[in-house]
């Protein structure tokens, strides 16, 4: 094995993993449900009513680029493997990343431009998913097949270190507390402006240049297998796509194992995408303390995908995949049966238990662990999976399919919750189509083989 390599094929989870950590789940999105929430309630709402119309919001712009990635996810994997090219491929949708990213520092807290930052944010986390699909694509080609779990699980724990480290630099250096200083007791750095909200509007600067600086190694270091380059001929591609989906109708184990990890990976990119939402209305947390809830969900996520690395090297994937599925569930049940002041129906207590935080916030606290920890893990084992499933010759082909499965429905988990949101006016009732995606999930996997199917 080339370990220089696959190094630079770790660093691209390292570098690309704060969109996912600090974008869409502990700051950024807490930021704009803030905000959001507050031009809301400005215009006559009231809380509960302007939280709800902010997870809306945010639902229909993550389910608008689920759509997008869906429909050319799978062209994109066909062009690459017909051209044999997949790196100027990782180029493009770096630039569309960077571009994405660091255009949410315009979200002002004052007369926001609500729309423009959901945008420009579908373009960074359309960039992020594309690029994804191309680095995933060379993961057949680093190790034997009997090492690829560890790598993988590996690449996930390396990428969660990095978003660890990420958020804490941001929550000491850069993001405001209400005291107008960091967490670390700083003023924010480069003069930032704590009035107007500059050091939390900063997290999409720095996601951009943390991702421009890391992405160095992986370019440097990671070479495509050499092989025939072909010009792009899509009419080739769109034919070889379409054949690999019509073999699916005598491939029982793969078409299930795509079914299952659509349904799965969606939940849980909806329990990413909408749980510092939940955090910011819900439980009325402020930006800083969800950093801090960020940084521990991020270790245990760093810890348990390593972990799970080890877990699917021993007995394979599928048993990691149904063992995190089922804790994810568990964590869901949580969520919608409580909110600031009660805990299934049953008042909570009014003091503070642990740090000044009550015990929904620690109860929260605990389920970011799992699903930080039980998320990186299900991913890891989930890339794994569909190795197994592919050849090193149509990988960017598999994963492009692979990637389709998981962003197919990509707008459906964020839509229901929009929708179920926006019907009921209850954020809590609008997380339960999630559970019912993750136990459709577990039912599919009964007919996925463990070991895969790699015949095409």
């Amino acid at each position: 094995m080339d370990r220089k390599r696959i190094w630079g094929w770790w660093f691209f989870d390292w570098a690309s993993q704060p969109y996912h950590t600090l974008l869409l789940t502990f700051v950024f999105s807490i930021y704009f449900a803030e905000v959001a929430q507050r031009h809301f309630i400005a215009m006559g709402d009231s809380i509960t009513l302007a939280g709800a119309k902010a997870q809306t919001l945010w639902g229909y712009g993550l389910a608008i680029s689920g759509a997008v990635i869906a429909m050319l996810a799978p062209i994109l994997g066909a062009i690459a493997d017909t051209s044999g090219r997949r790196m100027p491929w990782i180029w493009l949708f770096s630039g569309l990343y960077v571009i994405g990213a660091a255009g949410l520092w315009y979200l002002m807290p004052n007369q926001p431009a609500l729309i423009q930052a959901v945008t420009l944010f579908g373009i960074g986390l359309i960039g992020v998913e594309f690029a994804t699909i191309f680095t995933n694509a060379l993961l057949p080609g680093l190790a034997p097949r009997d090492e690829i779990g560890r790598l993988s699980g590996s690449g996930y724990a390396f990428g969660y270190l990095g978003g660890v480290i990420a958020l804490a630099l941001m929550l000491a250096l850069f993001q405001e507390t209400p005291s107008g200083r960091t967490l670390a007791g700083l003023e924010p750095l480069f003069g930032l402006n704590p009035e107007l909200r500059e050091g939390t509007r900063f997290v999409g600067p720095f996601v951009a240049i943390w991702y421009v600086i890391f992405m160095v190694p992986f370019f440097l270091w990671v070479r495509e297998p050499r092989g025939p380059r072909q010009p792009i001929r899509l009419g080739v591609a769109m034919r070889d796509l379409w054949a690999l989906i019509r073999s699916l109708r005598n491939r029982r184990s793969l078409a299930m194992w795509l079914l299952s990890s659509m349904l799965s990976r969606d939940a849980l990119n909806a329990l990413y995408g909408f749980g510092g939402v939940y955090a910011g209305t819900v439980l009325g947390w402020p930006v800083f303390l969800a950093g801090v809830f960020g940084v521990v969900s991020a270790v245990a996520a760093t810890f348990v995908s390593w972990l799970g690395g080890r877990a699917d090297r021993l007995w394979g994937p599928k048993p990691v995949i149904i063992l995190c599925s089922l804790m994810l569930i568990v964590v869901c049940t949580i969520i919608i049966g409580m909110d600031r002041n009660t805990i299934f129906g049953v008042t909570a207590p009014a003091q503070p238990m642990l740090a000044g935080l009550r015990l929904p916030d620690l109860i929260f606290f605990g389920c970011g662990m799992l699903i930080g920890g039980a998320g990186g893990a299900l991913q890891a084992a989930s890339r794994t999976m569909m190795v197994r499933h592919t050849t090193e010759e149509r990988a960017t082909e598999g994963f492009g399919l692979y990637a389709l499965s998981g962003k197919a429905t990509a707008f459906l988990a964020p839509f229901s919750i929009a929708l179920v949101t926006d019907l009921v006016g209850n954020q809590r009732i609008g997380f339960s189509p999630v559970i019912v995606m993750f136990l459709l999930a577990l039912v599919l996997l009964v007919w996925v083989k463990p070991e895969g199917e790699t015949e095409q």
